[in-house]
């Protein structure tokens, strides 16, 4: 009867293009108490509502509208998007009948071959092959041996000689046509080879080395001349990592990721003319990624960053833009971070959005224009509340210049929520370029909350250097991955103190892993009035010995002198604190010698601290049982006074 009740209503709403109120959508609220509840679309129709807790199962059924009733948008009003497209290949389809066999030069050459689409001419790839770089660890303790193991991994570092590779093209009867490589001639990658359908040209995408440039070529198949379509380019670098995105809409047209205007964006180029490519999105906010391209409609559906700037610049959202020029269609709303979850037909979403202090909140929405039909129900904490659970604290605070927002989370102990009892501050830090870091979505549990749990008030901020507040925000990082957004990060802590009297900044430590350990003692030695105790676990402690992909995106290429600056082998007899030194045995993502090199460093300084190493562990020891207990003992012992 209820669940009858509330379908009426909607259908009430639907026909008359409002949305149905709150206080007549209570009886959605009651399917939906929970934040883990799980939602699927059974069909175009209707939802399933499983909750948390193994109740049983609801249907909540979506009125069948008629397509031509009042409920249709205006002819003026986008159409509802269809449902997700597969993305266009990256080449077109094979022509009828097999390959020709590869003319003996072509076959000679490295893979894979590429026939253009009326099979006269081949791509062929010239190979340089990488160099050697032998990583050794030591497995003290097997478990099917008594004596030890000696395990070697193939581990590049920066500036080592790479893979190289140049695409060779050929005629069908093995002529070779040359292809000029003045635009690609230093690659880190060639890669994402197209033929056109015509088979008068083809285009790949080329990387360069030290990535201050990504570049789409176009080679002509006739006479190997090479020219560039479109490119991005930067003084410090280009993330191509997790800002490129390359999406061809036709032979004639694509559409183009880039930071071009100091915000990710996507821009519309004209591959025959070549030149600068339209804009397709703009403001100060970012594309974070294409979900979705409605090709029929010439439409994207994107999830985007720093769209509301009443809300903190991290919030996901959903808009909707067309392809040739005009406004975003905002399909998210509310002051929280979202996630989507389309019907069948692409006709309708829910919509579930949260915060770190807000639980989670479910709406049904429109597609054709985003509107609330009904609100689903609001995930209910007060049980947690009432077990002593404390709700996190979000705080914005002004960075280093004084002016740029930086947004951080509090954690307080269990039990404490009125609790004026002065403790001391933990950070958690992990300032990697690659993205940002402090949580945005509810969660009943936080790791931050295992530290916080013991009497501290954990704290984790997201300074300049790290990705998805623009290009000037993230620029920070380049050759100064020292800089960890340090000085941010104490601004926020002094600022956050000046107005709670239960944070103590005479007692602060600090803790992280992998480039978060590499943060943590650089915060000791740089900020040693600040931080006065800290755990490093499986640093990356001096960029030069670290993955080469990671750190020659940010520190660049060929390895010059900021490497050196960035170590914390080179300043660590600066150190002043009491620092724990962490690392696995067997870490294959940071060179273990990495932490090793800094406490050969401290003993030739003279300098006390604890070097833990974990036997059979790999990255990320300070995680496992007896890393997280030798942490919060020492985190105990020297910023609570315990044993």
């Amino acid at each position: 009867m209820q669940r009858a009740r509330a379908n009426l209503v909607l259908v009430a709403a639907l026909l008359a293009g409002a949305a149905v109120s709150r206080a007549r959508a209570q009886d959605w609220a009651a399917l939906v108490r929970d934040p883990a509840a799980r939602v699927r679309w059974i069909d175009a129709d209707r939802l399933e509502v499983t909750p948390s807790h193994g109740g049983a199962a609801r249907v909540v059924s979506v009125p069948e509208l008629d397509r031509a009733g009042p409920a249709r948008p205006p002819a003026s009003a986008p159409a509802a998007p269809s449902a997700p497209a597969p993305p266009a290949p990256s080449m077109p389809g094979p022509a009828p009948g097999p390959e020709p066999a590869l003319p003996p030069a072509a076959a000679a050459l490295g893979g894979p071959h590429a026939w253009s689409p009326d099979r006269r001419f081949v791509v062929a790839w010239e190979v340089e092959r990488a160099q050697d770089h032998p990583v050794h660890a030591v497995e003290s303790s097997p478990q099917d041996r008594v004596e030890p193991r000696l395990r070697t991994i193939q581990y590049l570092k920066p500036g080592d000689r790479i893979e190289r590779r140049w695409p060779r093209l050929f005629r069908a009867d093995g002529t070779e046509v040359p292809v000029d490589r003045a635009s690609f001639a230093e690659p880190w990658s060639n890669d994402g080879l197209r033929w056109a359908a015509d088979s008068r040209s083809f285009t790949f995408l080329h990387n360069a080395r030290g990535h201050q440039v990504l570049r789409l070529v176009s080679v002509d198949a006739a006479s190997g001349a090479a020219r560039t379509v479109v490119e991005e380019r930067s003084d410090t670098f280009v993330d191509y990592a997790h800002k490129s995105w390359v999406h061809w809409l036709g032979e004639d047209e694509l559409l183009w990721m880039g930071e071009r205007d100091g915000w990710n964006h996507l821009y519309l180029v004209d591959v025959p003319a070549g030149g600068v490519p339209r804009q397709v999105t703009a403001g100060r906010w970012m594309v974070r990624a294409v979900e979705r391209v409605d090709f029929e409609r010439r439409e994207l559906l994107l999830r985007v960053m720093g769209i509301d700037p009443a809300q903190d610049p991290y919030h996901e959202h959903f808009v909707r833009v067309p392809v040739d020029g005009g406004e975003p269609v905002r399909l998210t709303e509310g002051d929280g971070t979202h996630e989507l979850l389309w019907s069948p037909d692409g006709a309708w979403y829910v919509d579930t959005w949260s915060r770190v202090d807000l639980a989670p909140v479910r709406e049904l929405r429109r597609a054709s224009d985003g509107a609330l039909l009904a609100e689903l129900g609001r995930a209910d904490a007060s049980a947690l509340v009432a077990e002593g659970w404390t709700w996190p604290e979000r705080v914005v605070a002004k960075g280093r210049d004084g002016s740029t927002d930086v947004w951080g989370v509090l954690w307080r102990p269990r039990g404490s929520a009125a609790d004026g009892t002065v403790r001391p501050v933990v950070e958690c830090i992990y300032a990697g370029p690659q993205d940002f870091h402090v949580p945005k979505a509810f969660a009943p549990w936080h790791g931050q909350r295992a530290i916080a749990d013991a009497g501290f008030v954990v704290a984790m901020v997201d300074g300049m250097g790290t990705n998805w507040r623009g290009k000037r925000f993230h620029d920070v990082c380049w050759k100064n991955l020292r800089d960890s957004g340090l000085p941010d990060h104490v601004a926020w802590l002094r600022a956050a103190a000046a107005t709670r009297p239960w944070m103590d900044m005479s007692r602060v430590g600090i803790y992280g892993g992998s480039a978060g350990g590499q943060s943590a003692l650089r915060a000791m030695l740089d900020f040693p009035d600040v931080y006065r105790v800290g755990v490093a676990d499986c640093g990356c402690h001096d960029n030069r010995m670290d993955k080469i992909w990671w750190n020659e995106l940010w520190m660049g290429w060929p390895v010059d002198e900021s490497y050196a600056r960035s170590s914390n082998v080179t300043d660590a007899a600066r150190l002043q604190g009491r620092l724990m030194l962490v690392v696995g045995e067997l870490d294959d993502n940071v060179d273990p010698s990495s932490t090793l090199q800094v406490s050969a460093a401290l003993v030739r300084a003279g300098k006390d601290h604890e070097l833990v190493v974990i036997p059979g562990a790999g990255h990320g020891a300070a995680e496992t049982p007896y890393g997280s207990m030798k942490r919060l003992g020492f985190l105990r012992r020297h910023l609570l006074g315990d044993g």
